[in-house]
């Protein structure tokens, strides 16, 4: 099995307005995920350099960023990054460019794991509901034009407030839905705006919304997380 989880870091600041990556670390570490899906992980302006060290993942957690090769301080794409174990192996890896009237961008990585090998999505869609679903065509559309097929978990936040309709019964004709369940706003949380889903050859076999006293604390959004196993496997 492969527990996968989602997760919008805010930029690193907390309800208290701090910036602070160590207690992001610290969220993380109690998900403890095989595969981490990060959006708003750079700092909006600039360099746009990432908000968690890079240093502070080597030292204090089981985590590595996965290397897009794109801006030398950015960890990932548009601020979408994706952390897998230190013990994976990582098979390939792109950004995906997507239409859109602010900068957005998906990563796709196909990752080896004890658990086996998984294609993996992070993304963070458009506020508009018109551009949301260009980008989710988008992303479907890249994916069913790759060479190589591998069981496929998408996950991040789609921006997206209805329960049905939108990007969510886009992307519901080819991907399952993990129930997570609300994840924003993190004080009191009303929303399922972060999500998970999976490609019919896997099963999602628990799901949930990480709601510990200091993940209601780092950001807010709360992260979620489902454990997946393959459907040949399923028993």
């Amino acid at each position: 099995m492969i527990k996968v989880a989602s997760y919008n870091i805010h930029k690193g600041i907390g309800l208290d307005r701090r910036r602070n990556p160590e207690r992001v670390v610290e969220v993380l570490r109690e998900i403890d995920a095989d595969v981490i899906a990060l959006q708003e992980a750079d700092r909006r302006f600039g360099a746009k350099a990432c908000v968690l060290p890079h240093h502070l993942l080597e030292e204090h957690s089981d985590w590595k960023p996965i290397d897009f090769g794109l801006r030398a301080l950015s960890m990932g794409w548009h601020g979408n990054v994706i952390l897998v174990r230190k013990s994976a192996r990582v098979i390939a890896s792109e950004p995906l460019h997507l239409p859109a009237l602010e900068p957005r961008g998906a990563v796709m990585a196909d990752v080896q794991l004890a658990g086996g090998t998984i294609r993996v999505l992070g993304m963070h869609l458009d506020l508009s509901g018109l551009w949301r679903r260009k980008q989710a065509a988008a992303i479907m559309n890249h994916v069913d034009t790759c060479a190589h097929r591998h069981p496929t978990v998408m996950m991040g936040d789609l921006n997206e407030w209805s329960a049905g309709a939108g990007c969510l019964r886009d992307f519901g004709r080819d991907y399952a839905f993990a129930e997570t369940g609300a994840s924003f706003h993190s004080r009191r949380a009303v929303a399922r705006l972060d999500r998970i889903m999976v490609s019919r050859d896997l099963n999602v076999v628990e799901c949930g919304v990480h709601a510990s006293p200091a993940a209601r604390k780092a950001s807010d959004h709360l992260p979620i997380w489902a454990i997946l196993e393959p459907k040949a496997l399923a028993l």
